[in-house]
């Protein structure tokens, strides 16, 4: 009897190393050498075709509590207690827009920027996604490096260009903004086409202890 009872706990005390956690596969990746990150990027040729806008719907209310995507970046990213109005409507704060160094304190005035705009994910691997992923994508408040409150005039000459053809103005921002990109690329997995790869290995070369960190999307 002694044995059996012996047999059976010695069972249970080894149990938990034989069960994979469901948070196994959202483990934090990081903190990785820039270049190294970007050597982790899958490489593949990009397509537009059947992209569009409305296959990302974004600006939901995730958490049902009465403030949209937007409202929720505002909030987080105002260094002031930000004026919040019924509705969740943001009114007043103070955002730095990273892009370009530029301080903004009516909302008006920035938009809500994708790191990497909805039209290259699709371009990169998106375009197979169920409509539930993209909206995950399009309203990922889980990493930091995905969405970012920047002035609308800097967003706007961004629009979908990745880091081969765009970077921010702001010299001093562009090492954090391509890591940004890239962490976000790698936290849900899509891929590079041969330029930006080339681009962003350059930027790295350049941005000396530039690290990329970031948690695979679920």
């Amino acid at each position: 009897m002694f044995s059996k009872i012996a047999a059976v706990a010695a069972a249970l005390l080894a149990l938990p190393l034989n069960i994979t956690p469901a948070s196994a596969h959202q483990l934090r990746s990081g903190p990785l050498p820039m270049a190294a990150a970007v050597d982790l990027l899958p490489l593949a040729a990009e397509s537009r075709e059947g992209y569009k806008r409305t296959n990302f719907k974004h600006w939901i209310d995730a958490d049902r509590d009465g403030c949209s995507t937007r409202a929720e970046v505002l909030i987080d990213e105002s260094r002031v207690q930000p004026t919040i109005e019924p509705g969740c409507k943001v009114t007043a704060g103070q955002w730095y827009s990273f892009y370009d160094g530029v301080t903004v304190t009516t909302p008006g005035g920035l938009d809500i920027d994708h790191i990497v705009p909805l039209a290259e994910a699709w371009d990169s691997g998106a375009s197979a996604w169920t409509s539930e992923r993209r909206e995950a994508y399009a309203n990922d408040l889980d990493a930091e490096t995905s969405l970012v409150a920047v002035t609308a005039r800097t967003n706007r000459s961004k629009a979908d260009q990745d880091p081969a053809e765009w970077l921010p103005p702001l010299l001093d921002a562009r090492c954090t903004y391509a890591a940004d990109w890239v962490a976000t690329k790698l936290r849900w997995k899509l891929a590079v086409d041969e330029r930006e790869r080339a681009a962003l290995a350059e930027i790295a070369a350049g941005c000396g202890q530039e690290s990329v960190t970031y948690e695979a999307a679920p």
